[in-house]
Parts: structure tokens; sequence; C-alpha cells
């Protein structure tokens, strides 16, 4: 459910679907394993995916289980499917337009997401949003998709802030493990203080969850299964933050990849800079002093 909820005047909708009627009563409109506000659309590989430099679809890891051709998957593509919804409320969010009424995307059913996997798809990533307020109609629909292409290359993929019920990350999980995925989390901030000021929301349970897929990284090194990004907000993740978040994966498993990503003033947050690149190369050293194998720096264009 959305963390804003509670706050909903009489007939608003919240970010996940869920409409407060004239008598105070919580109304569930999508986010079911039926139907959920999402679009999709192809991305054609390797894509600008945080991952796709370790992934099958951007590099030749997984190839041949996993991969159609050793090295950039070209000539395939990925089913990019966004969910209108979140379970953060973070300042510099870089989709804030799906919060708007007016940009509320239709309701689709999980079968109607796996339709649109055809011979050319060789994964499908959910993002968002997140896709953690509707993740039950995600499984359902990679769990159609992966049935109706028995057999064949069809890797199931998330970028997520790693927030959902272990139950369901269990299932999300199983399904990127098998199918030769990754799931992808966005470490916001170590500190709890930090997170919450700039999320809303605790990241206790991001980390729990990523404490517990960690251990199921180490059973499928290649691939990677799980990877890590964090952007870069001048001001709040400082190097102590950093050395925090890259101490923190390191103890866990030094292989899992890491990328950090510059910031662009965005949303709430116009007023602050871009990411420096002095400070993004001090943190990538800081990321290696803590024993990461494989720390790489996302979209180079926006650092100042």
């Amino acid at each position: 459910m959305c963390v804003n909820t509670c706050s909903l005047k009489d007939g608003e909708t919240g970010y996940c679907g869920v409409r407060k009627n004239v008598r105070g009563e919580l109304v569930e409109l999508a986010g079911s394993p039926e139907k959920a506000f999402v679009e999709w659309y192809y991305d054609y590989l390797p894509t600008n995916c945080v991952g796709d430099w370790v992934c099958p679809g951007g590099s030749d890891s997984g190839y041949p289980k996993y991969s159609h051709c050793k090295g950039p998957e070209r000539g395939y593509k990925n089913l990019a499917v966004f969910y209108s919804a979140c379970s953060f409320d973070c300042l510099f969010c870089q989709n804030w337009h799906f919060r708007h009424p007016q940009n509320r995307q239709a309701a689709h059913s999980a079968q109607e997401l796996a339709d649109a996997v055809d011979e050319g798809t060789s994964c499908i990533c959910h993002f968002g949003g997140d896709p953690t307020p509707q993740i039950q109609h995600a499984l359902k629909a990679s769990e159609l998709a992966r049935e109706r292409r028995r057999g064949e290359i069809l890797r199931i993929c998330w970028e997520t802030n790693g927030s959902m019920h272990p139950r369901w990350l269990d299932r999300a999980a199983q399904l990127s493990f098998e199918s030769g995925g990754c799931v992808k989390f966005d470490l916001k901030a170590h500190d709890e203080n930090v997170h919450i000021a700039l999320t809303g929301v605790t990241n206790r349970r991001t980390l729990e969850n990523f404490r517990h897929l960690a251990a199921l990284s180490l059973k499928r090194p290649e691939p990677p299964f799980l990877i890590a990004s964090t952007l870069l907000v001048p001001g709040y993740l400082d190097e102590i933050e950093i050395s925090a978040l890259s101490r923190f994966i390191a103890e866990l498993n030094p292989a899992i990849p890491y990328t950090l990503l510059g910031y662009y003033p965005h949303f709430y947050m116009t007023d602050l800079p871009r990411t420096s690149w002095k400070h993004a190369q001090r943190c990538v050293d800081i990321c290696r002093e803590a024993g990461l194998l494989r720390v790489k720096l996302g979209n180079p264009h926006l650092f100042s």
C-alpha cells in the first residue's frame, strides 16, 4: 500500500492505486495480481540499464545459457515495464510525473503484459516508480511470460528500492536467479536518518532484503545476480555515506557490482548542483578501498 495513503483526501487516488471514497474507506483500484497501473515499451539491447556492463544483455556474461550471443546482445530487446507506483517519496524522484492524476496510466492485466513478450524479447525489466506496491502483478506477468517461453531465453530483472515484503522478494529473486536475470537495488543511503530525509521512509527493510539476497548471489556469481547502485546526491551522499554503503556490500560479497550515478537537479531538489567529477572519483576510490571488486561510474555525462 502507498506510504501516503493515510493522507489521502476523499476521492483522491494514492500512488499505488488506492482511492479513499466519500466514506473514508480505502478502495483498491489496481495493484492486484490481475490489474496494475503499468505501461511498457521495447528497449533494444544493449540498453541503458544500470547493470548493462555486467548483465547478459550488455556484456559477454551468461553466454550461452542465458544469452543469445557472446558480447552485447544486439538484435534482441528488453521489455521495459514501468509501474506507476512507489513505496518511497524521494525528494529527487527522476520519474515524478506518474504521481499526478492526469498522468495516471491505464490499468492492465498480467496477461496483457505477458502477451507483449515476443520472439525477439530476451529479458523483462520491471522498474518505475517501483514494482514493489504492485509486485503481485509483476510476479504473475513474469511467470506467465516464462511459461509461454518455456525452455527459451527470457531473463527476469528488477530495478527496485528493495522495500518489498520478504515473501514477495523471494519469489522475485527466484525468477531472476533461474532465468539469468538480476535484481538491482537502488541503495539511497546507509544512515537511516539520511534515508528518511531523502525518501520519507526508513531503509531497514531495504538493507535487510539486500543482505538476504547477498547470500543467494554467492550461488550464481555469473552473470551477477545482485547489483547495487547509488545516486550521489551532493551534500547527502558524501564520503561517509559511500564508505558505509561500500563496506556494507563488501562484507556480504565483494564481487557484487556497484554503480555510482551522477545527480541531476530534479523534482523538489532543484537547488542542488550536479555531482562533481572530483567527488565521484573519490567515491570510486572509497569503494575499492572497502574491498569492492566491481565499481563503475554511471551516466558520466551528468558529472560537472
